[in-house]
């Protein structure tokens, strides 16, 4: 890919200030907007976290103790129909800063509209708690594209870009450990909506780092790389005005008429998830301004990003079925003190800090060219062994019986693993896929595919209650794990399809060799 950047700066500025880090990301020696970086995702991420922990406990929680009083199936659902949400917005969201506001002021606005989602979920009626539901996936569908973006942006050419996404994850992860901790122990011991202010006040102190750091970015990421003209403006806000006017007449509609209920809503969501994703993709590839080896990449990471369905779609059951699987199923007591059930949530976090700056330093070596089906293949095994083995839990906690917190912790020492391996190599993969006007759409639609699995997990979440346990794990382990050899069995081809148009010139036949092990 060409190193010219988007910036408001002059040129050489821009180039200057982005290219003289193009290198491996030290812990030791980080260039200051990489800090920045790593420090508003952790701060981010604290109240993702933190929310994603109580969530479905706080939904499953009866009226008498503050929650929502919904069924067992209903809340599982509420989270893969919430984490869909969002993501199906974060499509609109890497539009909006690559066209509309520019990656760091549509950053800015994520943080605004997930602490007003936050503050709402903290007001104690289920009016508020739907109303922020969706106000935060608006913000989340904000940040994370624009987010992810910035890293892409910055780092300039494809070496020391997974180093330095990995690395990343180290403080994301703090963050993913202590908001459990504390937002589990607020929300099943004190007050739900008292944790839900805390993970707001995280938000609000990330709006304020972003704000006071702008000058280091050197015009990076200020203002969209191809601006909308003023005919295009005003088609964008007719369209938004009417589809907002039926949006909020079809709800008054279904309020009048009785229909407008949490599993209502999570059906509609659980069906936008799906409608939405295959469409988002399409209106990409076949954007005119696209070549063709830019379609050809583009059909080739279609298959990554149905990878990325199934792989996320099991993630989540972590914070849905897993999280109430503990509450009901796992012994919690330690010498007298009952653990928060929440507070498993917080293992996955633990073992990716201890494992990500081992992975970071060896996930350049794996897999020599064809490197990106042989990581999706790993991460996609690793979380369909968990299922396996969550599949044996099940078993052994038929009927009254409470087992050994160990067997959970596995699943989520697997789910660790993969992610770290899988989210790298991803995103990492996708900043090559299509040219650098369109980087925040990319990132969109690998979240609308994301979005694809938290619908569809919230709709499969609901066959735990007429399919044995046992068989529900040991069911999706296995696609998992049969996909993933599938990976491996088709990685030439892959490769040869994902590979940038200076590698392909360089083949015989499809025979030669491709990108090296840091390039797709």
């Amino acid at each position: 890919m060409s190193s010219q950047r988007s910036g408001t700066g002059s040129p050489g500025e821009s180039h200057d200030a982005a290219d003289r880090y193009d290198g491996a990301v030290s812990v030791r020696a980080m260039p200051r907007w990489y800090v920045t970086l790593f420090a508003t995702d952790a701060l981010e991420r604290f109240g993702f976290y933190g929310m994603q922990a109580i969530l479905v406990l706080y939904a499953a929680a009866p009226r008498s103790t503050g929650g929502l009083g919904l069924a067992r199936a209903d809340a599982a659902a509420l989270f893969g129909a919430w984490i869909g949400l969002m993501f199906i917005l974060s499509m609109a969201g890497g539009w909006a800063g690559d066209r509309l506001l520019g990656q760091r002021p549509a950053l800015l606005a994520g943080c605004v509209f997930s602490g007003i989602g936050y503050l709402l979920l903290a007001i104690p009626t289920g009016v508020m708690t739907a109303v922020g539901l969706c106000v935060l996936a608006i913000g989340g569908g904000l940040f994370k594209p624009n987010h992810q973006a910035m890293i892409n942006l910055m780092f300039g050419g494809s070496r020391g870009r997974e180093s330095g996404i990995s690395l990343m994850y180290v403080g994301v992860q703090v963050s993913a450990l202590l908001a459990p901790l504390v937002t589990a122990f607020l929300g099943e011991r004190v007050s739900w909506h008292l944790a839900f202010s805390v993970a707001a006040l995280a938000v609000i102190a990330t709006g304020v780092v972003f704000a006071s750091t702008g000058a280091q970015f050197h015009g990076i990421g200020a203002r969209p790389a191809r601006p909308l003209t003023p005919g295009e403006r005003r088609v964008l806000l007719t369209r938004t005005s009417a589809t907002g006017a039926v949006l909020a007449g079809l709800l008054v509609v279904m309020a009048l008429a009785g229909v407008l209920s949490p599993t209502t809503a999570i059906a509609i969501t659980g069906v936008l998830t799906v409608i939405v994703p295959p469409v988002g993709y399409l209106v990409l590839y076949r954007n005119p301004e696209l070549g063709v080896a830019d379609r050809r990449r583009l059909r080739a990471f279609l298959a990554v990003l149905l990878g990325s369905t199934l792989f996320w779609m099991i993630i989540a059951h972590a914070a849905s079925l897993l999280n109430l699987f503990a509450r009901d199923h796992v012994d919690l007591d330690v010498a007298g003190f009952t653990v928060p059930a929440g507070w498993l949530q917080a293992v996955t976090p633990m073992f990716i800090l201890v494992l990500a700056p081992m992975i970071a330093s060896v996930l350049p070596r794996i897999g020599g060219r064809r490197h990106v089906a042989i990581k999706f293949a790993t991460g996609l095994l690793l979380v369909g062994g968990g299922f396996l083995v969550m599949s044996v839990a099940a078993a052994l906690a038929a009927g009254d019986t409470r087992i050994s917190p160990l067997w959970l912790i596995v699943v989520y020492l697997t789910h660790a693993c993969g992610e770290v391996v899988v989210a790298a190599v991803s995103i990492s993969a996708l900043a090559d896929v299509l040219p650098r006007p369109f980087m925040g759409r990319v990132v969109g639609v690998y979240w609308l595919f994301a979005a694809l699995g938290g619908g569809l997990g919230s709709g499969v979440v609901r066959l735990s209650e007429v399919v044995p346990e046992t068989a529900y794990y040991l069911g999706l382990g296995l696609v998992a794990v049969l996909v993933g050899l599938g990976f491996l069995l088709r990685r030439a081809a892959l490769s040869r399809a994902l590979a940038t148009d200076d590698h392909v010139d360089a083949t015989v036949g499809g025979s030669g060799p491709l990108a090296s092990s840091t390039e797709v």
